[in-house]
């Protein structure tokens, strides 16, 4: 009797070995198409990117000791340094993302344990009885039971294995998100703060505007009192000062406004964050040099081109889960334990129970749902590869728009110094001959209006400056380090 259990047992064992075997073998397939990067024409070069031999735009090499990480580094400016530190741990958009990122990442190892059998146990002492007129034997019966069960889908069709997939680029894709985030608050943090440091230059240019026509306006009052000019002038003079301390007032609107963006930036409330006036403004942007072949790094440097691909990559796995419907499913469950009337001597050999087998399992019809989920994700496929193929062409497109409103500003920066020292000498030149009293005080307005705009224009291009500075280095992903050279 022992022999014959012993030949049995072997026998499901060889049975179950080789349906696993087979499951095994199955599992190499998996329906669907595999991905493949979506085709894109890329530029071997910028167009706007510097001609070295023009001599129209010098950049610089970026320093080799400069972390990636830390662009902000090359504009060599330690409060900016600080800041962007804080960013780094306090912003909460940046939480966000990183709550996002770890969600994704849950989802993508709950997709994985698909891999791996369902094991359960369990373990229950019931009571029933039965009626008199339905049972030749009436009372309380007792049943104990204690049983394990496994429970393991072969993924035969490689529905499990697209699923994984589609997981795993999720939150790679997530994860690119996070590094988006991340960059774009630095950058808006960096364009807020030069912004804001234009903005202290500005009101100390109205300071010194202020002073000079105040001195103006005691000059013209003197002028009055000797009978030299009519009272117009003074008139003039009161206006041009009046008017200019209002447009100083409003100036402080903006500078404020800026401070309460960078205090939010920082994860502080407005309140409680000051940032006082600084006497000098920020260096001039000095940016690497750019290789020739930096359009096909592009896709690798900047993470919301590297988050549209991994989207593409996770929409095409979903093909492949959609057409696994089509096929049969094929599980293989096993169960064991014991059954008796009472826990004493439940632990025995004739209370033993056990179950084992696969299963094969198909949807013979739908009504189309499986044609439509697959012609669905098919379709979501093609939307994340035409949103990939934009962001790689807005990607080209802002480092173009960039460089050239970098070199064209470098090249209006020389010219607007230029009309800055000519508004001053026209000053200077007006003013002694209003004292000579060969022209009127309205030549000198014009003269003092003329260059207080060229320096407003000044101070304005390098904002722009430093703004396309920010951008372009966003544009190219953050930092230079490891650039293949051109």
């Amino acid at each position: 009797m022992n022999v014959s259990l012993a030949r049995a047992r072997a026998t499901r064992i060889a049975r179950t070995r080789v349906v696993i075997a087979v499951c095994t073998a199955l599992a190499g397939c998996a329906v669907g198409p595999d991905y493949v990067r979506p085709d894109i024409a890329l530029p071997t070069s910028f167009k706007e990117a510097p001609d070295e031999k023009s001599g129209a735009w010098q950049p610089a090499q970026p320093n080799d000791a400069v972390a990636r990480g830390a662009w902000w580094s090359l504009f060599n400016d330690g409060e900016l340094d600080a800041l962007e530190r804080r960013v780094e741990v306090s912003n909460q958009d940046l939480r966000a993302a990183v709550a996002r990122f770890d969600l994704a990442l849950a989802l993508a190892q709950e997709a994985r344990a698909a891999y791996f059998p369902i094991v359960s146990a369990s373990a229950a002492d019931t009571r029933s009885r039965s009626g008199a007129g339905t049972s030749i034997n009436p009372g309380v019966n007792r049943t104990a039971s204690l049983s394990f069960a496994a429970d393991w889908e072969a993924d035969v069709w490689g529905r499990v294995r697209r699923s994984v997939e589609s997981g795993a680029a999720s939150a790679q894709a997530s994860r690119a998100d996070l590094e988006a985030t991340r960059l774009a608050t630095q950058a808006q943090l960096a364009q807020d703060y030069f912004l804001l440091r234009i903005a202290d230059a500005q009101l100390r240019l109205f300071d010194e505007t202020v002073t000079g026509y105040t001195r103006s306006l005691e000059l013209t009052r003197n002028r009055y009192t000797a009978g030299v000019v009519t009272r117009a002038d003074v008139a003039q003079a009161e206006t041009q000062l009046t008017t200019t301390r209002a447009q100083q007032i409003d100036a402080g609107i903006n500078r404020a406004q800026l401070e309460h963006s960078i205090a939010v930036l920082c994860g502080e409330a407005p309140a409680n964050f000051t940032l006082p006036a600084r006497a000098e403004l920020p260096n001039a942007p000095s940016l690497p040099q750019i290789p020739a072949a930096l359009p096909a790094q592009l896709l690798e440097r900047r993470p919301d081109v590297a988050g549209a691909e991994r989207r593409a990559a996770a929409a095409n796995a979903q093909i492949g889960v959609a057409q696994a419907a089509y096929f049969p499913a094929l599980s293989l469950a096993a169960s064991g334990g014991w059954r008796g009337s009472s826990w004493s001597n439940l632990l025995s050999l004739p209370n033993r129970v056990w179950s084992v087998g696969p299963q094969l399992a198909a949807t013979l019809f739908d009504g189309g749902a499986r044609r439509a989920a697959t012609a669905a994700a098919r379709a979501g496929f093609e939307q994340t590869a035409a949103q990939y193929r934009q962001t790689v062409l807005g990607a080209l497109q802002e480092v173009e728009d960039n460089l050239v409103a970098l070199r064209v500003l470098a090249e209006e920066a020389q010219v607007q110094l230029d009309a800055v020292r000519a508004a001053r000498e026209s000053l200077d030149l007006t003013t002694n001959q209003y004292k000579a009293g060969t022209v009127s005080y309205l030549n000198v307005i014009t003269a003092q209006a003329a260059l207080y705009s060229a320096q407003r224009s000044d101070l304005d291009i390098r904002g722009r400056q430093l703004t396309a500075s920010v951008t372009l280095i966003r544009a190219l992903g953050g930092g230079w380090a490891g650039l293949a050279s051109p």
